[in-house]
């Protein structure tokens, strides 16, 4: 399994033999795990999203996590309140504004 876009920003104080920024990187799990994620992403359409970074000598840890996206119903429901708040704003501002 790679990590493939991830930009890791070179030492400051290093020297013409840093590595590409964008390289691709390889991601250290053991070969059952690697299935394991695999198949949750491929059949339960979860997705693998990082956590966090953080860098250990010349390594670089990354904390990873399965996710489920929203379901549609979800996003309605969100897109609703985001336009809600959106009409309350403008209200109080045309209010505050006299």
């Amino acid at each position: 399994m790679f990590i493939h876009g991830m930009h890791v920003s070179p030492y400051e104080k290093g020297n013409i033999f840093n590595r590409d920024p964008l390289r691709v990187r390889k991601l250290l799990l053991h070969k059952r795990e690697i299935m394991r994620l695999l198949g949750k992403v491929k059949q339960d359409g979860y997705t693998i999203i990082p956590l966090d970074l953080h860098l250990t000598g010349q390594h670089v840890k990354m904390e990873i996590a399965l996710a489920k996206g929203k379901k549609l119903y979800d996003k309605r429901e969100d897109a609703a309140k985001r336009s809600a708040k959106r009409e309350i704003d403008r209200a109080i501002k045309e209010r505050n504004a006299y």
